[in-house]
């Protein structure tokens, strides 16, 4: 295990939110949340999926919390480089 500083990123929005009952499918390749099916916006729904693996390869994980009508906030840590 290494020893190196760890960095915490967050990004947040004060937008929507995302419902509880979707959550724990962001992550997943395709999936597309019910309001941007029904508004048809654009978007194929691998961002977050591609964005989890490349935080994974650099054995991290990433988390969400949401709170719907309030905003969504991603966060993740990544090592330092030295």
């Amino acid at each position: 295990p290494s020893t190196r500083a760890r960095l915490k990123f967050s990004v947040s929005d004060r937008g929507i939110g995302i419902p509880a009952d979707e959550l724990p499918h962001i992550f997943d390749r395709f999936y597309r949340g019910k309001l941007a099916v029904e508004s048809e916006r654009s978007g194929s729904g691998l961002g977050l999926a591609i964005a989890k693996r490349i935080i994974e390869l650099h054995d991290s994980t990433i988390s969400v919390t949401s709170l719907p009508g309030k905003g969504t906030e991603f966060s993740f840590e990544l090592r330092s480089a030295a």
